[in-house]
């Protein structure tokens, strides 16, 4: 097989602040019209580039806005240092409720999940783009923890299922608490969660009754 010539070209290279237009662009549009009226022509729009680059990027609504979303996570969902793990808890819950609040992510986060439930295509790219991106955070306030002494270290290594597990929980009560029961994520309700939480993180496995 010939070699190939490290001057050929695979074609244009994305342009990132062409993609930060498309999905800011995106999130407003979401905002504005819902997900209903959301076309990728009015998104090319706002966002003033042609039809064909957008194309080029996503090949429908479902992936654009699953991009949007976890760009937006990103940008919005950190875990500062506040000085112990029910506070870091308590302050990635209470960011994580501030972001549900937005128009944007509730009719996104809705919808998507909506469409996921008959595509699995949708279900990888939402896990992919948006929730294992996500888990790090938990690996970090664990460590984190470890290093203050709140948390043993990890015997044998780490363990990922553990940490799915607490993502799980934080994310899942979120989520139900702001989406679903449509109630305030506020102080006292995160520290309440944060207080089980840590309760839980640091405790002992219970004995096995079988034992």
């Amino acid at each position: 097989m010939p070699a190939v010539s490290p001057h050929k070209r695979a074609g244009r290279p994305r342009s990132a602040r062409a993609d930060r237009a498309i999905l800011e662009a995106t999130r407003e549009a979401l905002a504005e019209l819902g997900w209903g009226r959301l076309t990728l022509g009015d998104v090319a729009a706002r966002a003033g580039v042609a039809k064909t680059t957008l194309y080029r990027r996503w090949p429908g609504k479902n992936e654009l806005v699953v991009d949007a979303l976890a760009a937006l996570f990103e940008e919005r969902l950190d875990l500062p240092d506040l000085g112990s793990l029910p506070a870091d808890v308590r302050g990635v819950v209470l960011r994580f409720g501030e972001l549900l609040t937005m128009p944007e992510t509730r009719t996104a986060l809705m919808a998507v999940v909506a469409e996921a439930t008959h595509d699995d295509a949708l279900r990888r790219r939402i896990r992919e783009a948006i929730v294992d991106r996500q888990k790090h955070l938990v690996l970090v306030g664990r460590r984190r923890a470890q290093s203050r002494g709140e948390l043993p270290p990890d015997e044998g290594g780490p363990d990922p299922g553990a940490d799915d597990m607490i993502f799980d929980v934080v994310a899942g009560s979120v989520l139900h608490r702001a989406l679903v029961s449509s109630q305030p994520v506020d102080e006292e309700w995160a520290e309440r969660l944060a207080v089980l939480l840590v309760a839980g993180i640091a405790g002992r496995r219970p004995a096995d009754p079988r034992a």
